[in-house]
């Protein structure tokens, strides 16, 4: 078995000089939020195993939110369902008690049991001072799915709990590698390859400086549905598209390091539709299209060693008009990075396609070629 947990420098969208929005942080990924680590555990066969008839393309990507904290720390959140032909395990919670503790990881769909049983046994390692002892604790990762049943044998349920230790461990900060890695390694977007993506953007709240970042896990729409900076680019890049029907999802993670409360991040998750649909998405009847957002601000003891009344700070609602643009703007821009980073996959005598990686030239030559249906900067 090889795996692959390289973060090889693969050229981004803005390297190809497409337009976006906005302002990026220095890394313009998830991990410009202060504290936000992100790790991969990448697997990559070209061959079948034994007794088996795909190859296995898939892996796990993990997401911590206070990364180096010693013990767990509750995160607030929100999440919302824009299509639910998916999985994200935690959300019952994370819509009651506006928060979850722990990391966030996405995989495959038939990869889910082993990954969140991965998330809790790493907890109890990583935490045994809060989950050996005597408070009886339970532990509710959020662990997230979409389908890489066309490039991976996703029903010989390859992915193992040393693949979820190994992107647990390996989560760092620092630029994130995006295309055909950790659990996007399998996935299609709008009938090219997909995979992993990551934006962020970089506001002003009150004269403070801030940031609002998105992780994608791109696996969704068909090709004519592809928009790029106002352009029908799928529409123009019809050579080699199988007609594939929408049958994938998409996973999207918004971080800020804004202080929000739930019901604010839970309005903030919403937003990731709108990011999406920028893209071309109608959000099909077999996708599952669902969306994580929180806060590293306002952090808190574990609820049973907290205060009886516990003190947060939060953004007026008032203002939040540029978080949901930054939002937008970031889950916009991380759909098209992970495609623009992806490789050709597949094609191989034991594969059921090969699904062509999108060419990054030839979208910005068309966006040149349509210079009114785009006016976007490609600043930072």
């Amino acid at each position: 078995m090889a795996t692959d947990t390289s973060a090889e420098k693969r050229k981004r969208a803005r390297d190809f000089g497409i337009p976006f929005d906005g302002t990026p942080g220095p890394l313009n990924a998830i991990t410009d939020v202060g504290g936000v680590h992100v790790g991969f555990s990448t697997v990559r066969e070209e061959t079948p195993r034994p007794g088996r008839k795909l190859p296995v393309r898939t892996g796990v990507t993990a997401i911590l939110p206070h990364a180096t904290a010693d013990e767990p720390v509750p995160v607030f959140a929100g999440i919302h369902r824009f299509n639910g032909n998916g999985e994200m395990t935690g959300s019952h919670w994370i819509k009651d008690g506006g928060y979850f503790v722990g990391p966030v990881l996405i995989t495959n769909t038939h990869s889910v049991g082993i990954t969140h049983h991965g998330a809790v046994r790493w907890m109890i390692d990583r935490y045994a001072a809060t989950y050996e002892g005597d408070d009886h604790l339970w532990l509710m990762p959020v662990v997230a799915e979409t389908y890489d049943g066309l490039l991976n044998d996703i029903n010989g349920q390859h992915v193992t709990v040393d693949h979820v230790f190994e992107a647990l461990n390996g989560a760092r900060a620092g630029p994130v590698a995006e295309g055909n890695v950790g659990g996007g390694t399998g996935m299609i977007a709008y009938g090219f390859k997909g995979g992993t993506g990551t934006a962020s953007r970089r506001i002003a709240i009150s004269g403070q400086e801030s940031t609002v970042a998105a992780v994608v896990q791109a696996n969704h729409g068909r090709r004519d549905w592809l928009t790029i900076g106002g352009v029908p680019v799928g529409k123009l890049l019809k050579e080699g598209d199988l007609g594939l029907s929408e049958r994938g999802s998409i996973i999207v993670v918004i971080a800020t390091d804004l202080p929000l409360a739930p019901h604010q991040l839970q309005k903030l998750a919403r937003r990731a539709a709108i990011g999406i649909g920028r893209n071309g998405t109608i959000g099909g009847n077999n996708s599952g299209d669902i969306f994580l957002a929180f806060s590293t601000a306002n952090p808190h003891p574990m609820r049973h060693k907290a205060d009886a009344v516990l003190t947060i700070a939060m953004v007026n609602d008032e203002i939040l008009d540029p978080v949901y643009e930054a939002a937008v703007q970031s889950v916009e821009e991380a759909v098209v990075n992970a495609m623009i980073a992806a490789e050709t996959t597949g094609g191989t005598p034991h594969d059921r396609h090969r699904i062509e990686a999108i060419d990054g030239s030839k979208v910005a030559d068309l966006l040149r070629r349509h210079p009114g249906e785009t006016t976007r900067s490609t600043s930072g």
